[in-house]
């Protein structure tokens, strides 16, 4: 049939692009460690050579594969598409004799189908049959990693090599540091041993004793370690050491020799301990009346060791200006884990002396146990409230300073007369309209007087008893008079207060003085509409924030009044002014934003023209001043080093690091721009000699 072999042709062509596809991520691995170790530049002839045993390894694979193809791929077809009929070997090419005439007529149903029955789902099924993965053909992968790991163990412990990956790119390159250990002596307190390492990144507590020993020192010359805030140390016949404040890097310099590799040395901070309060849940936890106890549970945790922890009780009693306050302190009781904490008690009221009426404030304290440091933490104030009795006058004052008028009703007794008045009413329902009338409107009168009282806390005008003065009589004043007198004065003489600016409370207690209104508005209303139950419910609402604000007169503070320092004994009334400094502070003038030494700095680096003098101890006193992330102070003193070993192409990262650690910089800092206008080029050529 005309057009077989090439029919044939794309069938394996086909066929051979989708086992390619199956083996392609076994190839890209194996060569993915090798083009990793192409961005090292001391590791590129070792990358180079595994990238050419990867290749001959490819073209192996590759003439194995199509060995299998052409020798299987008809079984391959048989396997994967039943709809083939296990006929697939008469579609290849047969050498020889001539087929039989049912061969041949098998060969043509095939080959009318086979366009129709091979999709591409049939191709990766063929592919995914002819080439499994199998453990043993991951054996390759294995090597290349192993190989490239082995690559990179061998550069780094091969003398020479690691320097030249330490040195920053456009850094001057330096050598390998002689032998030399690092001896590493935590705080006694932090229960770290002391452990000795080689020259490398480490990371230590914080205050550790860091020393830099040589291993020979009768046969090696004296080396000096630099240290990233600029320090020097000597290393010779007695060890250079330095304590560890905070994270920085070091190299060590040769005597005559050019820096090594630099290390980073990581210091982890003493945290301070955290404190949990789990129970109570609230902040303020009012309790029940009829409640007999109450849970207190505590968690304390610290990265080391908690030395002490206390729970700190303050009992407030009483009301008005005859509060009186009692403190006890309790300590919490160890547990197993010195680093834990956690202590958990049912407390009845009994034994935390507590009354109706009475508040409990408690918070809790906590000391690690650093003996030169120590760092304590406390707990934010927690209040028990136990409601005392309710008293006859509920509302005697919303502030200690307000003066109550004799015949002024108080909110409860406005509930009480409403609630006797709608009894009368469900007892008499045909009581006179006049009657009833005089009695809500009396109880309104009452009810109005009282919120003009509170209302003057909130900036509203008001004269309490008889001389109240409302919008609707300055608008009738306006019809009385009509001289253009009393137009000017109820127009500009008359601006009520706003209730945010006409008082000092807080917002908290003005919200509560709105609601209270709020409630006395609605109460007011029905009363004057002659509906005595529907003012039940905003009385009531009243009554509740008008007990909120009563509560609010007793206040707890923790001490913060000044203290001043202690005189010593020695020099009290001897004259001696020496060393006596006054705790007045004098009153800070105007200063610099940026300092004119540092501008200068910024702008040589941006100009490259020389630098100024002492100019890496201002940068490196800029960045420990105002760069706190361990990671990005020791990449700026890096630059600070890098610059200082005559690196140009570094100023301009030192640059950014000092224009990013300027806080409050202005818009300009930079170098000054210059122009160069063609004016200004015949202008020196006009006055030129």
């Amino acid at each position: 049939m005309h057009g077989e072999p090439e029919l044939m042709r794309q069938v394996r062509s086909r066929l051979w692009l989708a086992i390619l596809r199956r083996r392609a991520p076994l190839w890209g691995l194996a060569l993915l460690p090798w083009l990793a170790l192409l961005a090292w530049p001391p590791a590129l002839l070792a990358a180079l050579a595994g990238i050419g045993v990867w290749a001959v390894w490819l073209a192996i694979d590759l003439a194995l594969l199509r060995a299998r193809l052409t020798g299987r791929w008809t079984h391959w077809l048989d396997a994967a598409v039943p709809a083939l009929e296990d006929s697939s070997a008469l579609l290849a090419e047969t050498a020889g004799g001539a087929p039989s005439s049912i061969a041949l007529l098998q060969r043509r149903r095939l080959l009318a189908r086979l366009l129709s029955v091979l999709g591409a789902d049939d191709y990766r099924r063929v592919a995914r049959g002819a080439v499994p993965v199998l453990p043993l053909q991951l054996l390759p992968l294995l090597v290349s990693a192993a190989a490239a790991v082995a690559a990179i163990w061998a550069l780094l412990h091969q003398p020479g090599a690691a320097g030249a990956a330490g040195v920053k790119a456009g850094a001057p390159a330096g050598v390998t540091a002689p032998d030399l250990v690092m001896r590493v002596t935590p705080p006694a307190y932090t229960g770290v041993a002391p452990f000795e390492a080689s020259p490398r990144d480490i990371t230590v507590p914080q205050y550790s004793a860091v020393s830099w020993c040589l291993k020979e020192p009768a046969k090696a010359a004296d080396v000096t370690i630099e240290l990233g805030d600029g320090r020097t140390l000597k290393s010779g016949a007695a060890c250079a050491s330095w304590h560890a404040g905070e994270s920085l890097f070091w190299r060590a310099r040769p005597a005559g020799g050019q820096a090594g590799v630099r290390y980073n040395v990581h210091v982890v901070a003493d945290q301070a301990p955290q404190i949990s309060i789990l129970a109570p849940k609230e902040l303020t936890q009012t309790l029940a009346a009829a409640a007999g106890g109450v849970d207190l549970a505590v968690a304390a945790r610290d990265d080391h060791a908690i030395v002490s922890a206390s729970l700190h009780l303050t009992l407030a009693r009483g009301n008005g200006e005859n509060i009186r306050f009692s403190d006890r302190e309790m300590p919490l009781p160890q547990s197993p884990d010195p680093k834990v904490r956690n202590w958990n008690k049912r407390w009845s009221l009994a034994e935390l002396g507590m009354e109706p009426g009475d508040d409990l404030y408690f918070f809790v304290r906590a000391t690690d146990n650093d003996p030169e440091h120590p760092h304590t933490t406390q707990s934010p104030t927690y209040t028990l409230r136990l409601p005392g009795p309710e008293a006859e006058d509920l509302d005697a004052s919303a502030q200690p300073t307000l003066v109550k008028p004799e015949n002024l009703r108080s909110q409860r007794q406005v509930i009480i007369d409403t609630e006797q008045l709608v009894a009368d009413l469900k007892a008499h329902p045909k009581m006179a309209a006049a009657t009833l009338r005089e009695r809500s409107e009396s109880i309104a009168t009452d009810e109005a007087h009282l919120r003009l009282r509170y209302g003057q806390f909130l900036g509203e005008e008001s004269s309490l008893f008889g001389n109240e003065h409302h919008h609707d009589e300055h608008e009738s004043g306006h019809e009385h008079s009509g001289g253009a007198e009393h137009d000017m004065i109820a127009e500009f003489g008359h601006s009520h207060d706003q209730a945010e600016n006409a008082t000092l409370f807080d917002a908290a207690t003005k919200a509560i003085l709105r609601r209270a209104l709020m409630a006395m508005w609605d109460a007011e209303k029905s009363l004057r509409a002659i509906a005595p139950d529907g003012a039940l419910p905003s009385e009531y609402k009243a009554l509740n924030a008008i007990k909120q604000l009563q509560q609010a007169d007793r206040i707890y503070l923790h001490r913060a009044a000044f203290v001043p320092p202690a005189l010593k004994e020695e020099k009290r009334m001897s004259g001696d002014m020496a060393g006596a400094l006054s705790y007045k502070r004098e009153q800070d003038g105007p200063g610099e934003t940026v300092p004119a030494g540092l501008r200068d700095l910024v702008q040589a680096l941006a100009a490259d023209t020389p630098l100024p003098a002492l100019w890496s101890a201002q940068a490196r006193e800029l960045i420990a001043a105002h760069i706190r992330n361990d990671e990005q102070r020791i990449a700026a003193q890096k630059a600070v080093q890098d610059v200082a070993d005559g690196c140009l192409s570094c100023r301009a990262a030192l640059r950014a690091w000092l224009r990013g650690a300027i806080a409050d910089a202005p818009v300009l800092l930079q170098a000054t721009p210059q122009t160069d206008s063609k004016f200004d080029q015949a202008w020196r050529a006009g006055r030129a000699p």
